[in-house]
């Protein structure tokens, strides 16, 4: 006979969740537009997709946040110092 384990997944927390619903706060901000959250409760990850909506986070989604996160900051590190140029001269 078998011992049965118990499922290790059962938490509180994410009774909370199923029945109040997710408190998100935002972890990561990865442009202007496009965030990354988190749920206070149960620790259940989410970003913004293309039309502002949240959508579970993927390992595919957060590689492509990770990607957009190291363009935005390129861009905006060149932004200024074509910035600080412009006011010296």
């Amino acid at each position: 006979m078998k011992k049965s384990i118990p499922n290790s997944s059962f938490s509180i927390s994410k009774i909370y969740c199923a029945l109040f619903g997710h408190d998100y706060v935002t972890s990561k901000q990865v442009t202007h537009h496009i965030k990354e959250y988190t749920c206070s409760h149960c620790g259940e990850q989410a970003t913004t997709n293309s039309r502002g909506r949240l959508e579970v986070m993927t390992p595919k989604l957060k590689e492509i946040n990770d990607a957009l996160a190291s363009v935005h900051a390129k861009k905006i590190a060149r932004n200024k110092g074509k910035i600080s140029l412009q006011t010296a001269s």
